[in-house]
C-alpha cells in the first residue's frame, strides 16, 4: 500500500500503477521530505517529479504545501493512476485557492525536458525529483541530468533514487553532489546547482 506521509492529504491511499513502476517505499519518502524541508525546500516551492510512476512523491510536495508540481509519465497507464492520484489528493484541501496546482504530463521525460523553456522564460524549478527505472542506462540519466540544470533555480535540490547496485550519477557540470543515503536496495544521492 502507498500512502500521504503528511500534509493536507496525510494518511490519504494511492493507487499504484500493476507494472512497469516501483515504489518509493513510505521509509525512504519520509527520508526525502525531512531532508527537503530542512532545507526550506517544500512549502511554496515549485517541484518536478520526472519518472513519476503513480506521483507519489510529488503529490507528497504537494500535500506538504508545494504551490506548483509536474508529475511527467510516459507510460499511459502510469500517467493515468497519476492523474486519478492527483485528483484524490486535490480533494483534500478545502476552499478556492488553498489546493497546489498540479499537472500530469504523459511525455518522455528527455523530451518534457528538451522542450521546456528556461529560466527567465518559464518559473525555475526548485526541487526535481528523479525515480527512473533501475534499468534506465546511466547515459539516458546523464543526458536528463544536463538538460535539467538550466530549468533549476539557483537554490534548487537535485535528488536521484536508483538500486544500490548502480554506480552515482555522472553529473553535469551545472550539478554538484551534496549527500548520499543508502536504505536497503536504495540510494538517494543529492545534488544543487554549482556556481
Amino acid at each position: 500500500m502507498t500512502r500521504i506521509i503528511a500534509g493536507a492529504a496525510g494518511s490519504l491511499r494511492l493507487e499504484v500503477p500493476k507494472s512497469r513502476t516501483r515504489p518509493t517505499s513510505d521509509r525512504v519518502r519520509e527520508a526525502i521530505f525531512s531532508a527537503l524541508e530542512s532545507w526550506g525546500l517544500v512549502e511554496g516551492c515549485r517541484v518536478l517529479d520526472l519518472y513519476a510512476g503513480s506521483g507519489a512523491l510529488g503529490l507528497e510536495a504537494a500535500s506538504r504545501g508545494a504551490a506548483a508540481v509536474a508529475l511527467v509519465e510516459r507510460h499511459p497507464a502510469a500517467a493515468q493512476v497519476a492523474s486519478r492520484n492527483a485528483r484524490t489528493v486535490l480533494g483534500a484541501f478545502q476552499g478556492p485557492g488553498s489546493a497546489p496546482a498540479v499537472a500530469v504530463v504523459r511525455q518522455s521525460v528527455q523530451g518534457f525536458l528538451d522542450g521546456a523553456e528556461s529560466p527567465p522564460d518559464a518559473p525555475a524549478w526548485d526541487v526535481a525529483l528523479l525515480d527512473p527505472p533501475y534499468d534506465l542506462s546511466e547515459a539516458e540519466l546523464a543526458e536528463n541530468l544536463a538538460a535539467l540544470v538550466p530549468l533549476l533555480a539557483p537554490e534548487a535540490a537535485v535528488l536521484v533514487e536508483r538500486s544500490s547496485r548502480s554506480p552515482e550519477p555522472s553529473w553535469p557540470s551545472g550539478l554538484a553532489a551534496v549527500r548520499e543515503r543508502r536504505y536497503g536496495e536504495t540510494t538517494l544521492w543529492w545534488a544543487e546547482p554549482a556556481p
